[in-house]
């Protein structure tokens, strides 16, 4: 009656089935599992430049930070890797809410679960597009990751600790050779 390629689609169907009812219910495991854990974040040092570029005069500053965060917690057997990064936010006359990413890293499972980052100078370049980094006294500095899991959602998590920093009155002067 039934045709050995209607036998194998049934059989096919049945176990895409129950493996998604495996996955759901590996994700429900730790859906609700706070990812969250206490993050000290200090800087060091501040520069501020202003730089000519093809585009006109922009301001670029480096900070030099140090983080020190302990993300065993964090991991378990449905965690693949976590995406750290460090922002920036302040706010100028120009624009209310500015955020800029200025550090990141990929921590993968296996690796060293305690991250400790002294002098750590940004990865990105840090532009404004006027002059709004200067003088001001409110940039806050902010560590969030991304948890990557094996299955579920990818949750956005910040961390307990931030930082806000005044920046300098007058730029660096750079030499000119």
């Amino acid at each position: 009656m039934n045709t050995v390629l209607s036998r194998a689609n049934s059989l096919f169907a049945f176990s895409l089935s129950v493996m998604a009812a495996l996955t759901f219910g590996c994700f429900i495991t730790t859906a609700f599992k706070d990812r969250s854990v206490p993050v000290r974040l200090h800087v060091s040092r501040i520069m501020l430049k202003n730089v000519e570029d093809f585009t006109g005069p922009r301001e670029r500053r480096f900070i030099y930070s140090l983080i020190y965060l302990h993300l065993e917690n964090i991991f378990d057997w449905n965690v693949k890797q976590l995406f750290l990064y460090l922002s920036a936010e302040y706010s100028t006359k120009n624009n209310a809410l500015n955020q800029v990413v200025l550090w990141d890293k990929i921590v993968l499972r296996g690796d060293n679960p305690k991250l400790l980052l002294k002098d750590m100078k940004t990865k990105y370049f840090f532009f404004d597009d006027g002059n709004g980094l200067k003088g001001n006294r409110n940039v806050t500095l902010t560590l969030s990751w991304n948890v990557v899991p094996n299955a579920g959602i990818l949750p956005l998590v910040t961390g307990s600790g931030h930082v806000s920093v005044p920046f300098p009155d007058t730029y660096e002067i750079t030499k000119s050779y």
